[in-house]
């Protein structure tokens, strides 16, 4: 049970609070997006079920874990891994996002709002294991990030980090493209050895640019992760890279579009132990 994990919900009036622990509001792109991604998770044909859950039970198995959710959303991975036996605490950033989820809160699945490089409801020492979904491209301070993932797994705790895939999927640096003399679709990759970060619109569709809402994405190489955790005292124990399950509707390029799909990974997982 939740009960029993040290865990400081930083909520008025539930709780005393320790002195100065009770986080600030943080400014996050995700913050005007928060209904759409709850809603797109909503939908049972979505990477995150049918390619990401999956894979992420297999990696880090739920059954009497206590696990942490690190810029967990609106709680999707939260409640599956609470559904299936573990107690969990997610934490997020958004505000918005972090309502959401608390919708879904049950004896063994609590939710709070904080930055994933400051987790002040967390005691250090105190999780079996820790995920960070689709996230990490999104949070400017990453290395703190996995040194407070540090902090607060257990001796031996286990970490898995899912992203874009970083080498093939570069944003706005990176596209699919066609030879029709050979008949293959291929990825194009402008760029990779380099960090930077991109504004992503999240509104295609409108406009006026006063309408537009965007985030923020950080490409950064493969290096730049692995370094990051050594740094913060992990041990990398596995590295899997994840394709597609969707198929292209019949048609003339249908068959080259699934062999791609099959060729280039969408989604990179790394797992890392805590080392003693």
């Amino acid at each position: 049970m939740m009960g029993s994990l040290p865990v400081r919900r930083i909520r008025p009036n539930r709780m005393q609070h320790r002195k100065g622990t009770h986080p600030k509001a943080h400014p996050t792109s995700w913050e005007p997006v928060a209904s759409w991604y709850d809603t797109l998770l909503s939908d049972a044909d979505t990477y995150q079920s049918k390619v990401i859950l999956p894979n992420l039970l297999r990696l880090l198995p739920p059954k009497g874990a206590r696990i942490i959710d690190i810029a967990c959303g609106s709680g999707f991975f939260s409640k599956n891994y609470a559904d299936q036996g573990a107690d969990v605490l997610g934490v997020d950033i958004s505000p918005s996002l972090i309502r959401k989820a608390r919708e879904h809160e049950t004896k063994n699945l609590h939710f709070g709002v904080a930055p994933a490089s400051r987790i002040p409801q967390a005691k250090d020492d105190t999780f079996d294991g820790a995920v960070i979904v689709l996230a990490l491209q999104n949070i400017k301070e990453m290395p703190e990030t996995l040194a407070e993932a540090a902090r607060v797994l257990a001796k031996g705790g286990t970490l898995v980090t899912v992203l874009n895939h970083p080498c093939f999927r570069i944003p706005q640096a990176s596209a699919w493209g066609y030879d029709a003399e050979r008949d293959i679709q291929y990825r194009r990759v402008e760029r990779y050895g380099s960090s930077f970060s991109t504004r992503i619109d999240m509104t295609p569709g409108a406009k006026r640019e006063r309408s537009k809402v965007h985030t923020v994405s950080f490409h950064r190489p493969l290096q730049d992760y692995f370094k990051a955790l050594a740094k913060a005292g992990f041990s990398v124990t596995g590295l899997e890279e994840w394709i597609s399950h969707k198929r292209s509707e019949p048609g003339p390029r249908a068959k080259t579009e699934d062999a791609a799909r099959k060729e280039f990974p969408l989604f990179l997982a790394i797992v890392a132990r805590k080392e003693p």
